[in-house]
């Protein structure tokens, strides 16, 4: 039997990270394959998992939900046939819902000899209240099916800002154990004892197959013939503290956002159009990426300027949740870079096959982000 570790967590919270944390401290010896489902036109996160042996499928064509349970059946199937892993840890897309995720790998055990080994999410302590009241419906849903919580960058933050996050995260869910510990200071096998050790997941895995299944009632009675309508959300977009590498510092501050959702995705049939609090989305009526590949090389400091540009001044091009990319510098180089609201990070790394480019986030504006990375 395979064991099956979920590690979901929203855009940027650590996800990858906290990954190869455990690769290199708590899986060895073990014989391992990571199913990657991010939400995005270019997959760019794989590539240094293969440098530790692990085998990596990608699968970048949207969110595992009620679409595409079929396909991740499939894909595990292949997976486990192909490999025959001890485990394979599995990296949702980080506007999936966790529920949908467990779900769609209960339902694969008819065609694999699997089993959920653990279900955990990461959550960026210092972005847990942006992201709770903006985007609720998929945060919230990850927190509430996790067996354990995993807080990333409590370092960068007051203890009391650790204290006020884990009370908000109690509030929807009260038993998961929250590793508050900085990575740094924990082994990665404690936080794999606390994963696989979660005293309520198999009430977890009931509970998210029966909202996962209520999520495929509601969509499949819609009708799926008719036309799509806009409609708007209103957002109150918080930013929290915030800590660039260049020690950059953010006052903490509220924006609003008055935006339309695009029209669904090319994968979605849901026919819904209804917006209330009864209504559950699909990450791609909610959530958009842009993605380029380009041969253009950056200057440091103009690739510096374009993510301060996009850190601080995101309302500009849309609700920036995410950014990353790997692009070559004009000196030969290789630039590594990784957004997330309010602070990015910059290193140089390996080459790829060409320049990659990915935006994720709501409403975002695709001529401007062209226009400021200049591959119009």
């Amino acid at each position: 039997m395979t064991k099956i570790d979920i590690l979901s967590g929203f855009l940027g919270a650590g996800k990858t990270t906290l990954i190869k944390k455990l690769i290199a401290e708590a899986y060895q010896g073990e014989k391992l394959v990571l199913i990657e489902n991010e939400f995005g036109e270019i997959g760019i996160d794989g590539g240094f998992m293969k440098d530790a042996g692990v085998e990596v499928t990608e699968m970048n064509s949207g969110c595992i939900c009620c679409s595409l349970v079929g396909d991740f059946g499939t894909a595990l199937k292949k997976v486990i046939v192909d490999y025959a892993p001890d485990r394979v840890i599995i990296e949702p897309s980080g506007v999936g819902k966790l529920s949908d995720v467990m779900k769609a790998v209960e339902d694969a055990k008819q065609d694999a000899d699997v089993v959920i080994n653990s279900a955990t999410t990461v959550v960026d302590v210092a972005k847990c209240k942006m992201y709770m009241k903006n985007f609720g419906e998929f945060f919230n849903n990850q927190v509430e099916s996790a067996g354990t919580i995993v807080l990333s960058r409590t370092q960068n933050v007051p203890e009391k800002k650790v204290n006020d996050t884990v009370a908000m995260l109690r509030e929807h869910n009260k038993d998961a154990a929250i590793i508050t510990t900085p990575w740094d200071d924990i082994d990665g096998k404690v936080i794999l004892d606390a994963m696989e050790h979660a005293n309520t997941l198999d009430k977890l895995i009931k509970e998210a197959v029966e909202i996962a299944r209520k999520h495929e009632e509601e969509h499949h009675h819609h009708d799926h013939d008719h036309d799509h309508e806009e409609h708007e959300h209103h957002h109150d977009h918080e930013h929290e503290e915030h800590e660039h590498h260049h020690d950059h510092e953010h006052e903490e501050h509220e924006h609003h956002h008055d935006h339309d959702h695009h029209e669904h995705g090319p994968g979605c049939t849901c026919g819904c159009h209804d917006h209330d609090h009864h209504h559950d989305h699909h990450a791609d009526e909610v959530f958009t990426s842009w993605g380029k590949e380009t041969a253009k090389k950056f200057a440091d400091a103009d690739m510096e300027q374009i993510l301060k540009t996009l850190a601080d001044n995101a309302d500009e091009y849309g609700i920036i949740l995410r950014a990353k990319g790997i692009v070559p510098n004009t000196d030969g180089e290789w630039i590594h870079f990784d957004l997330t609201p309010g602070e990015y990070e910059i290193r140089k790394g390996t080459a790829d096959y060409t320049g990659k480019l990915c935006v994720i986030g709501s409403n975002l504006k695709e001529d401007k982000l062209a226009e400021l990375f200049g591959v119009a």
